[in-house]
């Protein structure tokens, strides 16, 4: 019996019209993305600012999506905007809630609307993604809402994102400050379900101030023995009190042992290719086919970052780099 031959397409449809055991099979590039988050003031925005400009001059294309419906003040120019769906300021005054409350209603709001937040990442084809998040930091380490938004996306766009969390330096001049940090991390790292790298910002700050820390900069962040820091609160009038529980605290901190840090002064390019490195090998980029001979051949090339003098560098890594 005659059967009418079945017709082959041509592969024209965009990249996130296809399934995920479709793009699999189709070997279609996925696409990579940080996930930015930590405490106000932390540096978020800054940071995804320098960093899309150093991976620019990598020649990367990447896009920045704010979904922070609070942030009125950006310093680059947003791909993505949540403020175009929702706002703060919106919701505070229909709503008649308070800030907090009203942050925590836009990104459960965001999540209810997520198709509007696909449609426009599905026309961010072959770019380099940043999520600059909200600094109020219950939304990650116990509200569901930007875990479930975040693994709807990484599912839908086969999008392979790392955690980048920020902490701001200046807890490393407090024992009980710095702990605490230590323990949001901990809970951030469990909760958001993600490749995680953890951030001491401002970096040059702590360098500035080094004589007035406990302790060098790499206690604070390979996180070294805590007990030093129970004897710091112990001699403490207002955290001696406690303890008990900052030594039930730092157990469960050691217990885990997932936690540590690297250094970041975004205006220094040698830290921030640590940390570009790092990322890389969490979300794994650096295992991305396409990219594994340039990535390896600016990894050569970045040795030369103010760190080893001594090595030339390459004709081919120069225009790669110019590029």
């Amino acid at each position: 019996m005659w059967q009418r031959p079945l017709r082959l397409r041509t592969v024209s449809k965009s990249y996130h019209s296809y399934p995920l055991r479709f793009k699999k099979l189709l070997n279609i590039m996925p696409l990579y993305g940080q996930v930015i988050i930590g405490p106000p003031g932390c540096g978020k925005t800054t940071y995804c600012d320098e960093m899309s400009k150093y991976l620019q001059e990598l020649g990367r294309q990447v896009a920045i999506i704010n979904i922070d419906p609070a942030n009125d003040s950006l310093c680059y120019k947003a791909a993505i905007d949540i403020s175009e769906l929702i706002t703060v300021e919106d919701v505070m005054d229909y709503v008649n809630l308070g800030p907090n409350g009203a942050l925590i209603y836009c990104i459960e709001y965001l999540e209810k609307r997520l198709d509007w937040l696909l449609e426009k990442l599905r026309k961010l084809t072959g770019y380099y993604l940043f999520f600059d998040c909200p600094g109020q930091v219950e939304i990650y380490t116990h509200h569901n809402s930007m875990k479930n938004i975040m693994s709807a996306i990484k599912n839908e766009l086969d999008l392979r994102l790392c955690c980048v969390q920020l902490i701001d330096c200046h807890y490393c001049s407090d024992p009980g400050k710095y702990i605490s940090a230590l323990l949001m991390c901990t809970s951030t790292m469990y909760q958001m379900e993600l490749p995680h790298v953890n951030i001491l910002s401002k970096i040059d700050i702590a360098v500035k101030h080094k004589s007035k820390l406990l302790f060098n900069l790499d206690f604070y962040t390979d996180v070294l023995s805590l007990d030093h820091l129970l004897d710091a609160l112990q001699n403490d009038p207002h955290t001696s009190r406690y303890h008990r529980l900052n030594k039930a605290i730092v157990s469960l901190i050691e217990g885990q042992n997932i936690v540590s840090f690297l250094p970041l002064n975004v205006k220094d390019k040698r830290t921030l290719e640590l940390v570009r490195k790092n990322i890389d090998r969490a979300n794994g980029y650096i295992f991305n086919p396409k990219m594994l001979n340039s990535v390896m051949q600016l990894d050569i090339n970045d040795l030369t970052l103010d760190v080893l003098e001594d090595i030339p560098k390459s004709n081919s890594s120069d225009k790669m780099m110019q590029n």
